[in-house]
């Protein structure tokens, strides 16, 4: 668990509400879209768009992961540490 706390530590930031949630949501998904359009324009590129989409897709592999834990903390649903 304080290795999840580490790599993603706005994941588990406290969040009073569900509209904090929704914010957090919201935001993480709007980077994904906008970092995905990015991918999309680099990836018309022959080499560097290969290098970029690689780079990019393990961005939004982080921000997905990212965004799921925060869920799961504010549910409750990940354990807490003895």
């Amino acid at each position: 668990m304080d290795m999840l706390k580490k790599l993603f530590p706005f994941a588990f930031t406290e969040k009073k509400d569900v509209a904090s949630l929704v914010l957090y949501a919201i935001v993480h998904i709007f980077a994904m879209a906008v970092i995905s359009v990015v991918s999309f324009l680099i990836g018309l590129i022959p080499i560097i768009g290969l290098i970029a989409g690689l780079i990019f897709g393990l961005i939004d592999l982080y921000l997905f992961v990212s965004l799921v834990l925060c869920f799961l903390d504010f549910f409750k649903i990940l354990e807490k540490e003895i």
